[in-house]
């Protein structure tokens, strides 16, 4: 992928969007990643490695969000979306997301996520 801006914004949106590769280097050290009733993790090698694997996951599989918003403020960035993954046997899975960003300094410091499989 190209350059991306670093503003909170561009580095939430990469992170929400599967594009975990350009939010790397916007990762906090001690940033920590909380999949509501699932599990935690803390730290920055612990968060690159769950993206690895969602990375792995999610390779074959077709993502098309039909609703992704994003609210910023000051220090954070809220991004609510709704996205239908089709896998390579044409399986569609519908997963609604709700991903809390906190900044701290300008690197992303904790990660907040709630999704729900629709379908």
């Amino acid at each position: 992928m190209g350059q991306m801006s670093g503003s909170i914004e561009a580095i939430a949106r990469a992170f929400s969007g599967h594009r975990f590769e350009d939010a790397y280097p916007h990762l906090a050290d001690a940033v920590s990643w909380t999949q509501i009733g699932e599990w935690k993790l803390t730290g920055k090698q612990a968060v690159l490695d769950a993206c690895r694997r969602s990375a792995d996951d999610l390779a074959g599989v077709t993502t098309d969000f039909l609703r992704f918003r994003v609210m910023v403020g000051q220090q954070w960035v809220v991004i609510d979306s709704l996205a239908n993954y089709t896998d390579g046997q044409g399986v569609v899975s519908t997963v609604a997301s709700c991903d809390i960003h906190d900044f701290r300094d300008g690197l992303l410091a904790r990660i907040t996520s709630y999704n729900i499989a629709l379908t």
